[in-house]
């Protein structure tokens, strides 16, 4: 039952997303994703099971996290003008990976 709600949540995001595409006001469809809903389970399954001190250190490294999103968004920018949409798409997802790895390298070396 459980993964059935998963899975109608995750078809109700897409068909809120592609309703808010069909709009005057388009780029909103952009801000729906980052709506903190795992961010919300993550911060209380950590509070409830661990420290203070390990939430806060779970919110801040959430913080640095936006960068691989800013470094995701920038790629894709760039790269719709050059490139089809699914090769930009794909590349900007490898441009997150790359600075999503280098956020948890530096992490694990400055506060592991």
């Amino acid at each position: 039952m459980d993964l059935i709600f998963k899975a109608l949540l995750g078809a109700a995001v897409v068909l809120v997303l592609a309703a808010l595409a069909k709009t005057k006001n388009y780029y909103i469809a952009g801000l729906v994703p980052l709506f903190p809903t795992f961010a919300l389970i993550a911060h209380y399954i950590v509070g409830k099971g661990r420290t203070l001190e390990d939430l806060k250190t779970t919110i801040l490294f959430g913080m640095w996290s936006i960068i691989p999103y800013f470094v995701y968004l920038a790629a894709l920018y760039v790269l719709v003008d050059r490139w089809r949409l699914e090769v930009s798409l794909a590349l900007a997802a490898v441009a997150w990976l790359i600075a999503a790895t280098v956020l948890v390298t530096v992490w694990v070396r400055f506060h592991g």
